[in-house]
């Protein structure tokens, strides 16, 4: 799985790991290996017919926050992905679900001199006849709070049509919104 953090407002790719299960829950700090720890929060992914396409599971963590996705039922490719500053995911374009997160005001694009900002992922490869996989760490950012993700009118967790070409602002020219997911956060 590929982790990737953020820092000063620029992802980076640190490089692929591979964990078991049992292995990422005792990392956590939370439950056992034989006991998966419960996300933070959680957004289950639709596309506009309905359709379960995956879901995203967000950890808190010293670092920040863990997003964890699990892509089903897209065809082999590359696929933008961002966090949108709105939790409304309205079909069939989701345009509902506003911009990606941007709480710094920074451009889109982690190859923008001017980027990246908060929203901005890496993007979501799908070889043939698997289920898209991609942990990420957004890293300083805080679930809810002054400047976390979840604001007063919440979040959502979007993947495009196209892949994100990393410069253009303000969406990395990465097509239609797919598929979409409220976050929302666990009761504890």
């Amino acid at each position: 799985m590929t982790i990737v953090s953020r820092r000063n407002g620029t992802l980076l790719a640190t490089g692929l790991i591979a964990l078991a299960l049992a292995g990422c829950a005792s990392l956590t700090g939370k439950g056992s290996p034989d006991k998966l720890p419960e996300p933070d929060a959680v957004a289950q992914l639709t596309d506009a017919s309905g359709s379960d396409r995956g879901r995203v599971d967000i950890f808190k963590d010293t670092n920040g926050l863990r997003l964890e996705l699990v892509a089903r039922g897209f065809a082999a490719g590359t696929y933008g992905m961002h966090v949108h500053a709105v939790g409304l995911c309205e079909g069939p374009k989701y345009t509902s679900a506003g911009p990606h997160w941007n709480p710094t005001g920074a451009q889109h694009g982690r190859e923008n001199p001017m980027g990246a900002h908060h929203g901005d992922m890496p993007n979501l490869v799908v070889e043939p006849d698997t289920i898209g996989r991609a942990t990420l760490t957004l890293v300083g950012t805080r679930l809810a709070g002054d400047g976390g993700l979840l604001d007063a009118d919440g979040a959502a967790f979007v993947i495009h049509a196209k892949p994100d070409d990393y410069r253009t602002d303000p969406s990395g020219n990465s097509g239609d919104r797919i598929a979409c997911g409220v976050i929302v956060a666990r009761a504890d």
